[in-house]
């Protein structure tokens, strides 16, 4: 038994009937999930090169490092051979045509989107924020756009950050207020999300989905595997990637329906750290791509441990199931074990609950839709081996693989055009420039009329002791006139007498002449 034109093969079940995926139904999305250790990245490998097989472009996290391995041909031991003898194949050890990809490229090419890719939403899910320093952060892309900075990195964002806080009351005239504290908080989140290595992620150049979307000259799609062994230590980050690549996807293919099979497939492995605390408006962003991506040809599968991690709103959007063992410990577990059960077209072979409990490494419960795009009935499956090898790929191995890649060294040199940051810290300079003039200038004009008073002080200090210095005049030759004096002289003396005589005489006479007429009255 082999991958049919129509439909991948996922094993066979205990009816000895194979269970194949049929690819015109592939991208009604699915779930593949089971406890640790029950053989989920297996199954995803298999699905992921019989995808591949069937000229269908893949993109897959690789969360352990276990995955590289699908870069490989397989090196079946006898209990492999004589499981696909049982089901009637024929092992053919071969590698899928792969290509890695790392988020801060060491183990493959660099990924990069620049921050307006990313938007405000899901940088505020990446930064951990709470809604009013969303909020903030949405004011913050409203006013780049406004002011045509572009934000490309983590340096653009940063700064513009800081642009805005130094004209709060400006801005928030406009758009509402902006606390200071708010945009502290934000700086603090960023400053975090840099130390962790999430800088490397943002800038340019930035990822064309063309170098992801490829098939081969031999038919097969391109394998892309994203290495995410460093990336799982920041969760947040590493969910909100899949869910922007999962966004880029459904903005910018076009609409072409329901084709005979998917134009790629993605698959979204630890799942739960999507939805884990997620704010209800990214729910509705998941829910909204995934019900809607379907239609531009693109088939979700999401990889987790139960479920009941996946809200019922998105659940219900998966129509291909894969659940392997799942183990029923606590209260919780029993309440996730009776929800994947519930969601399985019932088997009147078997009961759905104790089976699952009951599944072995590599078996699972199957249940895909058929031609008629209805579900169908639960089957007990032991999943075939892969043709590639289980188990990484070496250093070398990976490093020949890159070096190999059809991608070559597009990505490998980040380039940092004029942006935000730039165009900031040159207003900025040119304002310190400005103000460092006009200050120059008023000490000049200080310095000036310090000096001019300090000059004029001067030029009368040296006028008085030119004056002082000066030679004094000459005495004049003509003798000098003595010195007035209050005593009169013998003929002023003399003169004052005779005039006071005569005026007594006078005015005695006058008297007698003037009485006497009165008396011969």
């Amino acid at each position: 038994m082999s991958d049919t034109p129509s439909g991948l093969f996922l094993g066979q079940s205990d009816a000895n009937a194979p269970e194949n995926l049929l690819l015109n139904r592939a991208n009604r999305h699915g779930v593949v999930a089971g406890a640790t250790g029950t053989g989920k990245t297996v199954t995803l490998q298999i699905m992921a090169q019989g995808f591949s097989d069937a000229g269908v472009p893949v993109f897959c996290a690789d969360v352990k490092g276990d995955l590289s391995g699908i870069s490989q041909p397989g090196a079946p031991n006898d209990k492999l051979i004589a499981r696909a003898a049982d089901m009637g194949l024929t092992l053919t050890p071969r590698a899928a045509p792969t290509v890695f990809w790392d988020l801060y490229g060491q183990k493959g090419h660099p990924i990069r989107a620049t921050m307006s890719e990313i938007g405000p939403v899901l940088m505020a899910r990446m930064l951990n924020l709470n809604e009013v320093q969303e909020g903030v952060l949405t004011v913050v892309f409203h006013v780049a756009d406004k002011e045509g900075l572009l934000l490309l990195d983590i340096g653009d964002l940063r700064s513009l950050l800081a642009y805005v806080g130094e004209n709060a009351d400006r801005i928030g005239r406009e758009v509402g207020n902006v606390a200071p504290a708010s945009i502290a908080s934000i700086q603090r989140a960023l400053l975090q999300v840099e130390q962790e290595g999430g800088g490397a992620f943002f800038g340019e150049p930035a990822l064309k989905l063309e170098d992801m979307i490829r098939t081969g000259l031999d038919g097969r799609g391109q394998v892309n595997v994203l290495d995410s062994t460093r990336l799982m230590n920041s969760p947040r980050l590493y969910a909100a990637f899949l869910l922007w690549l999962l966004s880029e996807l459904f903005e910018r293919l076009p609409e072409i329906g329901d084709p005979d099979k998917p134009r790629m497939v993605f698959f979204f492995d630890e799942a739960h750290l999507l939805f884990n605390d997620a704010p209800k408006a990214l729910l509705e962003k998941v829910e909204q791509v995934v019900r809607l991506i379907r239609s531009k040809g693109v088939g979700v599968y999401f990889v987790t441990q139960n479920p009941a991690d996946i809200p019922d709103s998105v659940l219900a959007q998966l129509g291909n199931r894969i659940q392997h063992a799942l183990r029923a410990y606590t209260p919780s577990d029993q309440k996730g074990l009776k929800a994947a059960s519930q969601s399985f077209r019932a088997n009147p072979a078997f009961n759905t609950a104790e089976a699952i409990q009951a599944l072995g490494v590599g078996e699972a419960l199957v249940s895909v839709l058929d031609e008629k795009g209805a579900p169908t009935v639960v089957a007990r499956t032991k999943i075939r081996p892969p043709d590639s090898r289980l188990g990484p790929a070496t250093d070398a191995e990976r490093a020949a693989t890159i070096a190999a890649s059809p991608v070559g060294t597009r990505y490998d040199v980040a380039v940092n055009r004029e942006s935000a940051e730039e165009i900031l810290n040159a207003r900025h300079a040119a304002s310190d420039q400005a103000a460092a003039q006009a200050k120059a200038q008023a000490d000049a004009a200080k310095a000036a009329e310090a000096q001019a008073k300090l000059d004029a002080k001067a030029a009368q200090v040296q006028a008085r002791e030119q004056a002082r210095a000066a030679p004094k005049p000459a005495p004049r030759a003509t003798t000098p006139a003595k010195r007035a004096s209050t005593r009169q002289t013998p003929l002023e003396a003399l003169t004052t007498s005779v005039l006071r005589t005569a005026g007594t005489t006078l005015t005695r006479e006058l008297m007698r002449g003037i009485l006497g007429g009165l008396k011969k009255r």
